[in-house]
């Protein structure tokens, strides 16, 4: 093996690890944050709502978060203390308890 080969075959690892790290990295920093900057608290029909998600407080963020994605393919955070949100959040939970046996 010439030492040229050893110098490519070794910069190759090198910059396949270095963006295999940072592909780590970007998608780490970007879960370990609040998804949610605003929240939207006016009432709407849940009929628009395609599908709910709703996230835990945690290490990432202090605030549980309710994010729906509407029929039009828009994704809004809705305020979690909104009685009108708590009522969605229990029709989508009674809605998955159904559905799976």
């Amino acid at each position: 093996m010439t030492s040229r080969l050893a110098v490519a075959l070794l910069a190759a690892f090198l910059l396949s690890a270095a963006l295999c790290e940072d592909a780590v990295v970007s998608r780490i920093a970007t879960e370990l944050r609040c998804q949610c900057i605003n929240t939207h608290s006016e009432y709407f029909h849940p009929r628009y709502i395609k599908e709910l998600r709703v996230i835990e407080s945690g290490p990432h963020c202090a605030n549980s978060e309710i994010i729906v994605k509407l029929i039009g393919g828009k994704e809004v955070c809705l305020d979690p203390k909104a009685k009108w949100v708590q009522k969605v959040v229990q029709i989508f939970l009674k809605r998955a308890e159904k559905k799976s046996p």
